[in-house]
């Protein structure tokens, strides 16, 4: 049993790689497609008999312990329960769909490597998620997911909408990092060796004997439910999913309807040991599920498109299974999320010959068939419209069309303020160097006060500057140099912290430094390659389309980009988790700071690469050379 959970977690990887190898030929990459589905099917389908044969019980293996110090240890944890086996059934029968249909659909196109390449690494990162046995294995598999998520929605990178709205979507996906870091770090804290997924349930035997204080535990179980509304579009996060479609119809079906869009109730059924135990986590989950169900029913209904229509009806669904995991019905969840995820997956397939489909069932009936257009104030059932004041009727509609303007509140609240910070910092030419000036400072006062007073006193100005370069870096409009370098000192003073309050550390913070510091030094590099002949001062927003004009440069860019943001290819993946561990040991204070700087870092780099490779070449010189009145 266990060979069979590594085959079916490193299947789509070696799929990945094989397709990576080969030339763009069609035939070879369909046919490498074929193979690893159908293999990855028999092995899922051998595992769920075994697992039905050993009596349908949990089943935990531990591969290896990845990194051991101290009371920290990273084990390789795979674990594979009824939650599991339903998910990971559905991930291999859509994706097999999803790979058999893309044979033919993407015929031709100039991405079709590209976009089977993608498909491979989410559905890598899916299982991951899927299998993983802890938080921390399944924030690694959430990770490859966001990237995932960010080059499909993106796929068109000719057109600037799809590329638009791909940061926007990554935007939403790395704010709810923030719950998710920060319930891995609470998670070592308060349960220290017990955070296993097999364990939590274990933890809660006895209600009048709580594994931490009723505080701690509400804390966590909200970090839990913002990182589990904003990987499934609910409220107030409902905007990016309809934007999400922008992608090919294909990655449409198997994310955004019918895989990805589950993973934050995946997340919730996970940890229902955690935010179960009160009742007022419950009713906040509950309430989420509500409101998204009003809004996106609402917001469904004036549509333009039919993917539109289709992201706001699967929003609706996933509402209403918060709502059944609030009331205890985790069963009926299951069944529910297999069955919204096959209607929906379906639906968006036929999306791209609904006209030819309606012909079909219009000739089907053998009578007249008329598709009735609706009016604009048909939101509500005719017997409660009919008792509603127009002016009421109208606010809905207008709600309606306005999608409640969550985007435009979460905007106010979330990025604006810190924008503004940001372009404080950078309204000085010298920021970046005052804040180099300000870390000398900082240096040479931790040399003269070590024999006395204690370092870790130098992390709170530390942090501070952290947080203000990651804030500059957020801001940064005309000079994609400025924001990586102000990247790469906001990861290496998160590091320098750590090693303040605590320094015994200095051998976690090296491995740290040994992914951040390559990667800077890597994305230094090839940005004064690329923009050898470029001059932002004139068009800063300009998207230079040098995936096409320089490839092998735009790759190494995207390697240091994944490198810089902590993606799990990296040994600064592991050292974000130390260092979040040893805050937490010592001074918990410090893990919101460098989780935020972290965030935004994300954030920063993705608008660097998206800027720089994705657009159209032609529309360049366009742009440079505006036309003159005549």
């Amino acid at each position: 049993m266990n060979a069979l959970m590594l085959s079916s977690q490193f299947l789509p990887l070696l799929g990945f790689l094989l397709i990576f190898l080969a030339k763009h030929d069609e035939k070879k990459i369909a046919t490498i497609s074929f193979w690893c589905s159908h293999t990855l099917g028999v092995c899922i389908i051998a595992l769920l008999v075994l697992w039905g044969i050993g009596g349908f019980t949990p089943h935990e293996f531990e591969w290896f312990t990845l990194y051991a110090t101290g009371d920290y240890r990273f084990p390789v944890l795979f674990y594979f329960d009824r939650v599991g086996a339903v998910y990971l059934f559905c991930v291999w029968a859509i994706f097999s769909i999803i790979v058999k249909y893309c044979r033919v659909y993407l015929h031709r196109e100039a991405g079709y490597k590209r976009f089977f390449l993608t498909i491979f690494g989410f559905v890598f990162g899916l299982n991951l998620v899927i299998l993983s046995g802890s938080i921390d294995m399944l924030f690694a598999g959430w990770e490859i997911v966001g990237i995932a998520s960010f080059l499909l929605i993106a796929f068109y990178r000719h057109r600037v909408q799809p590329v638009r709205n791909a940061l926007r979507a990554y935007t939403i996906y790395r704010f709810c990092d923030i719950g998710l870091l920060l319930g891995a770090w609470m998670s070592h804290l308060l349960f220290h060796d017990s955070q296993h997924f097999s364990e939590l349930a274990g933890l809660f035997t006895h209600p009048d004997m709580p594994p931490a204080g009723y505080t701690s535990l509400l804390l966590l179980s909200v970090l839990i439910v913002i990182a589990a509304s904003g990987k499934s579009a609910q409220f107030p996060f409902c905007f990016w999913l309809p934007r999400a479609m922008e992608g090919p119809t294909p990655s449409s079906a198997i994310f955004y309807g019918a895989l990805s869009v589950h993973l934050g109730v995946f997340l919730l059924l996970r940890t229902t040991p955690i935010w179960g135990y009160h009742y007022f986590t419950r009713f906040i989950v509950f309430a989420i599920g509500l409101l998204t169900v009003i809004v996106a029913s609402i917001s469904e209904k004036t549509q333009s498109n039919i993917k539109g229509q289709i992201a706001y009806a699967s929003i609706t669904q996933v509402g209403f299974m918060f709502m059944e995991l609030a009331v205890g019905l985790e069963s009926l969840v299951l069944v529910h999320f297999l069955g919204n995820a096959f209607l929906r997956c379906y639906q968006l397939l036929v999306s791209p010959s609904i006209v030819a489909h309606l012909l079909r069932v219009e000739g089907a009936v053998d009578t007249d068939f008329y598709i009735k257009k609706p009016s604009r104030f048909r939101l509500l059932p005719a017997s409660i419209r009919n008792t509603l004041p127009d002016v009421l009727d109208n606010t809905l509609y207008v709600f309606s069309l306005q999608e409640g303007n969550l985007e435009m509140m979460v905007r106010a609240i979330l990025w604006q303020p810190l924008k503004r910070i940001g372009a404080v910092i950078n309204a000085h030419k010298s920021g970046l160097t005052s804040l180099l000036g300000v870390m000398v400072f900082l240096g040479a006062w931790w040399m003269l006060e070590r024999a006395g007073m204690g370092s870790h006193y130098l992390a709170i100005p530390v942090s501070v500057v952290m947080v203000l370069a990651s804030l500059s870096a957020f801001s940064q409009k005309h000079s994609p140099v400025a924001v990586w370098n102000a990247i790469g000192l906001s990861s290496m003073l998160a590091g320098v912290a750590i090693w303040f309050l605590y320094p015994n550390a200095w051998f976690d913070v090296a491995i740290f430094a040994s992914g951040i510091i390559p990667a800077w030094l890597l994305g230094v590099v090839v940005l004064a390659k690329l923009l050898k002949n470029e001059n932002f001062a004139e068009s800063p927003f300009v998207y230079r389309a040098m995936a096409e004009t320089q490839p092998r440069l735009s790759l190494l860019l995207f390697l240091s980009f994944l490198g810089l943001v902590g993606f799990p290819i990296s040994p600064a993946f592991l050292g974000e988790d130390l260092l979040l561990s040893h805050a937490s040991s010592h001074d918990p204070w410090f893990a919101l700071p460098i989780t935020l700087s972290f965030v935004i870092n994300g954030i920063a780099a993705a608008r660097v690469f998206q800027r720089l490779c994705m657009g159209r070449p032609s529309e360049l010189a366009v742009v440079k050379e505006p036309c003159r009145p005549e």
